[in-house]
């Protein structure tokens, strides 16, 4: 035992020398810290992925309300291509949109029903609503 021991200690005397080396060649080459960006709420990224595959397996898509876009007015045919929607983004005068048009790069009318119209937004389904005071108008 006496003859291997100086064997075993330079064993574990290399081992560690080995290990400090890899620390601290780590150490010197880490790459920087990247700064973290501003991400949207854990809600807002789930609600992407399960809106666009809620239809896979029956069930009903659910919608997100849109904020920036206000319902003026609808005009519901009896032929749904020929719906149009009166919308008003961000305050701005309103337009007159027919089902499948582009309200800005990436908004599709989707649907056009009495009391509501439902947007496509980069592939999440939005939902504006007309005002209660409106809905009772028919013409």
């Amino acid at each position: 035992m006496k003859k291997r021991l100086p064997l075993i200690t330079s064993f574990i005397l290399f081992i560690a020398l080995c290990v400090s080396a890899a620390y601290w060649v780590m150490y010197i080459n880490k790459p920087p810290v990247r700064p973290i960006s501003s991400l949207p709420s854990p809600t807002e990224q789930l609600a992407s992925p399960l809106n666009a595959a809620a239809g896979l397996f029956g069930r009903q898509r659910t919608y997100t309300v849109a904020s920036h876009y206000k319902l003026t007015g609808v005009v519901v045919d009896t032929n749904k291509g020929d719906s149009v929607a009166l919308i008003s983004i961000n305050n701005k005068p309103a337009q007159a949109l027919r089902v499948g048009r582009e309200i800005i790069p990436g908004v599709t009318v989707q649907e056009v029903q009495r009391g509501y119209v439902l947007l496509n937004e980069h592939g999440v389904g939005r939902r504006v609503d007309l005002p209660k005071d409106l809905q009772r108008k028919r013409y």
